[in-house]
């Protein structure tokens, strides 16, 4: 996929990415481990898509009462997460096989949840991977001007009560991704002016029959079997609204928090100081490394950073791999941020949108 509008250049290489990668490498060699196609995640991806065949099947066909049909919808749309963190996230980095086939078939987890894998490699890999926290590049902090993340956006005066508002604009993200995709990829075709690349016919079908198999499962099998159609639409935006609010919390604990960085380019030589992998950790943050439950379901996004630097590699290396990086980070004099629970991280995501919620004139004069 490729980028028309001209390349940030990032600075000159302190040698941190070089002998990070050195380290990495013999250790996975040393240890005999393969980067993918691991047993481990093979029985995780088996787990995880039987979560959610097994849920949606108690909430469709299980006993009429209305509290189960209502939390089989909520355990649905933490197994639809799931999916988006712990499967779909590595496939489509190309993580989670060493076969592209394999790689790219298993991205299709994606589309079966309603979410284009075609314009997500696009959007994420080849822009949010990149040009992390760089407005008008990386598309994941702009919110369409929504909500105010980064200290280079204009501020509104609604901006004033994000850090209220959010909350319930999280569980609608979902909804928002699934319509958006297809608009952009039919319509739109940019993002900023970076230029969506245009699908080939097998795509393009991919893109509109995967939204049909989407729906049908998740409201017109329900309909089928006997439901109304507002009980499968309650059930549906339950389920989704579930998933929206875990993964949007989970994906914004990683980059838009107090005391990480926003880095622009120079306008004039379009270039940043740092050497690609140190604007990465600068960049990023993890959280609750030892939490055993969020290790497994968040699919090493709770070791962002980690992911940053090594996306190829599968997640599951990933807390053996957060080690050699705090001594690499160590010794180049890196800050690698890692808050230690799940709620210290959230704390720092709330102080950072209350910040971005005050006007900048404002901040300066406080300052």
């Amino acid at each position: 996929m490729t980028i028309t509008q001209p390349k940030v250049t990032f600075g000159r290489s302190i040698g941190f990415r070089k002998e990070l990668n050195r380290r990495v490498e013999a250790y996975l060699k040393a240890e005999n481990i393969s980067p993918r196609d691991n047993l481990a995640m093979y029985f995780k991806t088996a787990i995880i898509f039987s979560w959610v065949i097994s849920a949606w099947a108690f909430t469709v066909f299980g006993p009429p009462v209305i509290w189960m049909k209502l939390l089989g919808c909520v355990i649905l749309g933490l197994g639809v997460a799931g999916v988006g963190f712990s499967v779909g996230h590595d496939a489509n980095h190309g993580g989670y096989s060493n076969s592209k086939f394999v790689n790219r078939l298993i991205a299709l987890s994606y589309d079966f949840i309603g979410l284009s894998s075609y314009l997500w490699r696009f959007r994420h890999n080849s822009l949010h991977h990149i040009y992390t926290n760089m407005l008008g590049h990386d598309v994941e902090i702009h919110a369409d001007e929504l909500v105010r993340l980064s200290p280079e956006m204009e501020y509104h005066w609604y901006h004033k009560y994000q850090h209220i508002f959010i909350w319930f604009v999280y569980p609608l993200i979902p909804f928002y991704w699934s319509v958006a995709d297809v608009y952009l990829i039919l319509i739109k075709r940019k993002y900023h002016d970076h230029i969506i690349p245009t699908p080939t016919a097998i795509e393009l079908i991919t893109l509109l029959g995967f939204k049909v198999i989407w729906l049908g499962w998740l409201i017109g099998i329900p309909i089928a079997v006997g439901y109304s159609p507002w009980e499968a639409i309650l059930g549906f935006t339950l389920t989704y609204m579930t998933y929206g609010f875990v993964i949007c919390v989970i994906f914004m604990l990683a980059h838009v928090m107090d005391g990480l960085e926003f880095i622009q380019p120079d306008p004039k030589s379009n270039s940043v100081e740092d050497e690609w992998a140190v604007l990465q950790v600068k960049t990023t943050a993890d959280f609750a490394p030892n939490n055993h439950f969020l290790n497994w379901y968040l699919g090493g996004l709770n070791y962002q950073t980690v992911h940053h630097l090594f996306p190829h590699i599968c997640h599951i290396h990933y807390p053996k791999i957060a080690k050699i990086l705090a001594e690499v980070a160590q010794e180049y004099n890196v800050n690698y941020q890692v808050y230690d629970s799940f709620g210290s991280a959230l704390e720092s995501h709330y102080r950072w949108l209350k910040k971005m919620a005050v006007a900048p004139k404002t901040v300066a004069s406080v300052a």
